[in-house]
């Protein structure tokens, strides 16, 4: 496996000098716990949605996923029945998913879960250690409602919170590295944990947050 300023210096090489802009951004612990479970369940859904979807067409009608299901408060959501989700479902502008529409009613039961037991979904996530972030995902996966694959990986990033990815890109340089074996599909929990052990590698001699360290990757 290869140190980190290979990666650095390879991402310089290819994407050029000021490659860091294209970096995503991290947000802190305390700006994690003081969003609220209702932006969370409305990036949680979104990301439901986009998954097999374009997301520019997702995008384009979440604000009108966001008006019907009453800016997703996670009470209102998860007192919703089989019959008002149906009823919900036939409003304009909507993705007509049945699956996926009863998957933000699953969420949302969970997310109240979270607030009794842990102070919300961002507590949950703000206290999570990065170097052992792929349990998170499989958390999610486990609690909430189709959250497997990269969905849940998505989801705390596009919250902010400091994670790598398993994009197409990175996995290729993985398994170049020979980090996960050719055949590896990255579901199996032994390649997680190796992949998550070449992360922290990387993040102990860089200092970079995991997030940039992935992205550098899916560069190379």
């Amino acid at each position: 496996m290869k140190d980190f300023d290979w990666i650095y210096h390879r991402a310089e090489e290819l994407k050029g000098a000021d490659f860091e802009r294209l970096l995503p951004e991290v947000i802190s612990a305390q700006e994690l716990v003081e969003r609220s479970s209702d932006y969370y369940l409305s990036l949680i859904g979104l990301r439901i949605f986009r998954a097999g979807l374009k997301h520019s067409v997702v995008d384009s009608k979440w604000p009108n996923f966001e008006k019907v299901f009453n800016g997703f408060k996670p009470a209102y959501v998860a007192s919703l029945s089989d019959e008002a989700l149906e009823q919900h479902m036939l409003e304009p502008g909507l993705i007509k998913h049945w699956g996926k529409i009863k998957a933000l009613r699953i969420n949302a039961a969970w997310l109240l879960d979270l607030e009794r037991e842990q102070g919300g979904f961002g507590q949950y996530i703000a206290n999570w250690p990065v170097t052992d972030i792929v349990s998170l995902w499989l958390e999610m996966k486990k609690h909430g409602a189709q959250l497997g694959g990269r969905s849940a990986q998505a989801i705390i990033r596009m919250a902010g919170k400091d994670t790598f990815q398993l994009s197409e890109d990175v996995m290729v340089q993985l398994r170049a590295l020979g980090v996960v074996s050719k055949v590896t599909d990255n579901k199996a929990k032994r390649d997680l944990v190796a992949i998550q052990h070449a992360f922290n590698e990387w993040h102990q001699q860089s200092g970079y947050p995991m997030s940039h360290i992935s992205r550098m990757l899916s560069f190379t």
